[in-house]
């Protein structure tokens, strides 16, 4: 991976942006393994004089989860605990982020202010040391004290991750699709445990597997067995893996009866008196219960009474085989919004959705598409997406619409608790797609770089800045605008470029604006808190305001607010009340 690695810094990207060859690892990392686009991996880097041991800093707002990153690019074979005594040392600063942010670099400063606001949302907190090279073993030794020092700190939840080179090499091939890993296993099976039987044509067995037996399959350390898996291990300080630990430890013998169980793909199955041989296994659903177990082999190695049960399915169609993982791994994360999909009014507003436009379809599920040759793509709405349209336009309060938590749990009663016509849900659908198709790396509309990196969540302060753009025109700045209404009166009128491109400017501003004010005032300005802050809000209504009073007074400037004005003209009726959401 080594020189792999070293060839891929070797670019353009790479060399312009990052000064050394440790900034360009951690940033190949970022996008490579964690998929950002180079705005935003930039954006997260730290690493320089004054970075605490702290390369970089990913806050990844879908997973909750923050990543501390510190890498060690090496050319040789081995490392020492050098590096865990850095990120141990981190993970102490980081303990006391007030005292941490008065010696760090400016960057680091920034993600401070973000990584305590996303400590508040409780958010994990993920060290990932990745290298180029593998530990010594006295390091390998140095890394499990490490790592049980962290999940039994109670103060900060937090596991450690090494990405050594053979982890490394593991998620370069998952991210870039390649074939599952062979990894072909005998099961050691009691006598009346086990069963196999056949399905639709596929061989399936059910069997009752010792615990014991689980830390003998090869793969769980490095990730291997979990090819198929939506996302590797999150370590024993996980409140989920916590709970399985303490099962395994205090009641190994009623593990098999509190536990759903795990399920396996194979090539090739063969069960013959105690054994049962697997060709090809991985495992699509139990990630997170063969890593705790794997974690706590003292306790379940002599355990002769504690099972798991496993399903394994002998599988020779790779089609097949991939809608088995998508459709288990699909189902192993429930989320608060997956509860909603099969709520009344969300059921009755795709009903109505796909009644007014009989060629489009309302997805309501997680893993759900809709098929382009069935339906018009113009037409295909989310039930995700238009949470958080709603929450941005009708709630007046984009600083929510990064959380589906919030959106679907806290504040779903207000949002889809009411009857909401198609032609709305439509206007919504439209209005975002204008707005998306703004934020694209090649940046048409000269947004600050800093702002273009949180492109996963400030499009729908962009959206509520379309929807500022009538409130100012029709003097109604409590109320908010009919969304169908204000489609229409933009595309009739010719308009709906110019209001999306003014929109992005006037956010631009607010934000420019917003971090000047805070520099010099000797503050630390953070873009991720300030999008997420009610302040934004207000300076988004002011760059609005003062945009149309400034193009009065320049050439051509008149003419066009004048065409603003009668083009986004609308009736008082045509305004409602904002829903409540704080």
């Amino acid at each position: 991976m080594y020189d792999k690695i070293r060839n891929d810094i070797s670019q353009q990207y790479y060399t312009e942006n990052y000064p050394n060859e440790g900034q360009r690892f951690v940033a190949w990392y970022l996008r490579n393994i964690h998929n950002l686009d180079t705005i935003e991996a930039k954006d997260c880097i730290t690493d320089g004089a004054g970075d605490k041991q702290i390369d970089a800093v990913y806050i990844d707002n879908d997973s909750s989860i923050v990543y501390i990153i510190q890498g060690k690019f090496y050319s040789g074979d081995t490392v020492d605990a050098t590096p865990l005594r850095e990120v141990l040392a981190s993970w102490v600063e980081i303990k006391n982020l007030s005292k941490l942010q008065e010696d760090a670099n400016e960057k680091l400063r920034v993600k401070i202010n973000e990584l305590a606001t996303a400590l508040e949302d409780d958010y994990e907190v993920v060290f990932e040391l990745i290298t180029t090279a593998g530990l010594t073993e006295s390091a390998k030794a140095d890394l499990a004290t490490f790592q049980k020092e962290l999940s039994e700190d109670d103060s900060l939840s937090a596991n450690l991750v090494l990405v050594d080179n053979e982890m490394l090499k593991f998620k370069y091939d998952e991210a870039l699709n390649k074939n599952r890993p062979y990894i072909n296993h005998e099961f050691k099976v009691d006598p009346g445990k086990c069963m196999e039987i056949e399905i639709g044509g596929t061989k399936a067995v059910v069997a009752a597997i010792p615990l014991k037996e689980c830390i003998k399959i090869p793969g769980i350390k490095d990730g291997s067995l979990f090819r198929k898996n939506v996302r590797q291990s999150l370590g024993t300080n996980n409140k989920v893996n916590k709970g399985i630990a303490s099962t395994l430890k205090k009641d190994a013998e009623g593990f098999f009866f509190y536990h759903n169980g795990i399920t396996a793909i194979c090539s090739q199955i063969t069960l013959k008196d105690d054994l049962l041989s697997v060709k090809e296994l991985n495992v699509v659903n139990g990630c997170q219960s063969l890593s705790t177990i794997y974690s706590c082999s003292e306790a379940v190695r002599n355990t002769n009474d504690g099972y798991v049960m496993f399903r394994f399915y002998e599988i020779s169609d790779p089609e097949k085989a991939d809608k088995i993982s998508t459709s288990t791994n699909s189902q192993s994360a429930v989320k608060a919004r997956d509860l909603r999909s099969n709520d009344k009014f969300v059921l009755a507003m795709k009903k109505a959705y796909e009644q007014c436009y009989t060629d489009g379809y309302f997805i309501t599920k997680r893993g759900e598409t809709a098929d382009p040759a069935k339906y018009n793509t113009n037409h295909v709405v989310s039930l995700t997406e238009l949470g958080k349209q709603l929450i941005a336009w009708h709630s007046q309060r984009p600083t929510i619409s990064y959380s589906e938590t919030k959106i679907f749990d806290k504040y779903f009663d207000q949002i889809f608790r009411k009857e909401y016509a198609p032609e709305k849900v439509q206007a919504l659908n439209e209005l975002s797609k204008c707005v998306s198709a703004k934020w694209v790396n090649d940046n048409p509309m000269g947004l600050n770089e800093s702002l273009l990196a949180m492109k996963a969540y400030a499009p729908h302060h962009h959206l509520y800045t379309i929807s500022m753009f009538f409130c100012e025109v029709n003097k109604m700045p409590e109320s908010v605008p009919n969304p169908a209404i204000a489609y229409e009166l933009l595309k009739k009128n010719e308009l709906l470029d110019t209001i999306v491109d003014m929109a992005g400017q006037c956010l631009n501003m607010a934000f420019e604006t917003a971090s000047s004010e805070t520099v010099e005032s000797g503050k630390i300005f953070s873009p991720q808190n300030w999008i997420k802050a009610k302040a934004s809000l207000k300076d988004i209504r002011g760059a609005v305001k003062n945009q149309l009073s400034a193009l009065k007074f320049t050439p051509g400037g008149k003419t066009i607010v004048e065409q603003i004005e009668k083009g986004l003209k609308m009736e008082n009726t045509d305004f409602e009340n904002r829903w409540t959401a704080d």
